[in-house]
């Protein structure tokens, strides 16, 4: 359930891109084990690598590393594993990754009552920009920023502050929709209404043990909540 009134005069929404609009986890399974074999190590399980995504790509490739290596092991081999899991990235971008339920509908309400979108993810704007563009999601957003974009990434504010700049509008007017405590984090410390999806990938932990003004079901539900209360 969404708290009372939190959405009240809410213009624009902030949302996430991996684990909210896109299950991803399928293109790191492949992008991270083509990496992986060319390290001449053992294929990983997409369960293993749905724990590890979220907060960049190079925590991610550090903590793949750290399957395998110590620390001094890690950044040894750091530059080469993260070339080559850019390069098998951009390969297969977006081939295996699939919509989930609700979100062109969802952006479409929110969109068709008037709020302005964008996107906000910790993935590399290299590869945000594609993949949006791959599944006919680059048609709603006005602004994109990728976790390189601007000088810090989620959980810092800095990402959703930039946008209410953007939009010229304080931050309890705009939304942030997320999956992950990242997400919950970062609308926290920007002073933003968050809600959550249940569906995404959060590190491996309970949505609901998330700090959020309200777990909503889908997108769509999304927007049916912010035209509720506006």
């Amino acid at each position: 359930m969404v708290k009372d009134h939190v959405l009240a005069g809410v213009r624009a929404a902030i949302i996430d891109l991996d684990g909210t609009m896109l299950d991803t986890v399928p293109d790191f399974h492949v992008a991270i084990n083509g990496m992986r074999a060319e390290l001449d190590l053992a294929p990983i399980s997409a369960d293993a690598i749905k724990l590890m995504v979220g907060k960049g790509s190079e925590n991610l490739i550090r903590t793949v590393l750290a399957l395998d290596f110590d620390d001094a092991g890690v950044e040894q081999r750091f530059e080469q594993a993260m070339e080559g899991y850019q390069r098998h990235y951009l390969a297969i971008n977006g081939q295996f990754s699939t919509l989930y339920p609700e979100v062109e509908a969802g952006l479409s309400a929110m969109q068709a009552a008037g709020l302005r979108l964008a996107c906000v993810t910790n993935k590399p704007i290299a590869f945000a920009l594609p993949l949006l563009k791959l599944k006919n999601l680059d048609q709603y957003f006005e602004i994109v920023y990728g976790g390189d974009s601007l000088p810090q990434k989620k959980p810092h504010p800095m990402p959703l502050l930039q946008v209410c700049a953007d939009f010229d509008l304080p931050p309890s007017k705009v939304v942030a929709i997320g999956d992950s405590s990242n997400d919950a984090q970062a609308a926290r410390a920007a002073a933003c209404p968050v809600l959550t999806v249940p569906y995404g990938y959060n590190h491996g932990h309970s949505i609901h043990d998330t700090d959020s003004d309200g777990i909503v079901k889908t997108l769509l539900e999304a927007a049916r909540f912010i035209g509720m209360q506006n």
